[in-house]
């Protein structure tokens, strides 16, 4: 079973920047990714970023537009999402997600973490 705890979100001003954390217990890293999604109110939830396990290649949904980075630190079993140039657009809660697949909807998740608000002011 696959455990994931986010942490790092929070309240910043537009312009600013985040970074986001996610750290993994169980057999996650036997799994094939692993990202985020986010969801802001009223909104469906939707695809930010994933980070292949095995190479390291990592997907970004458009809007990213490299503002956010993903990233891992295997000795830790953690992944980051840092965030800059932050939007009031970008204001959601993120989730950490464990995919199972190549498939980076979120039929394709195996595991959620309970999710990091974050808040971005104009």
């Amino acid at each position: 079973q696959v455990q994931l705890v986010e942490s790092g979100g929070g309240l910043v001003q537009a312009g600013g920047s985040l970074q986001l954390s996610c750290a993994a217990s169980g057999r996650v890293y036997g799994g094939y990714a692993m990202g985020w999604f986010r969801q802001a109110p009223g909104k469906e939830r939707e695809f930010v970023t994933a980070i292949i396990i095995s190479g390291g290649g990592t997907y970004q949904a458009e809007f990213v537009k490299d503002r956010f980075t993903i990233s891992r630190d295997d000795a830790k079993n953690t992944i980051y999402l840092q965030m800059n140039d932050l939007k009031p657009e970008d204001t959601a809660r993120y989730y950490c997600a464990a995919f199972r697949s190549a498939y980076f909807g979120v039929a394709g998740v195996e595991a959620w973490g309970q999710g990091t608000q974050v808040s971005v002011s104009s």
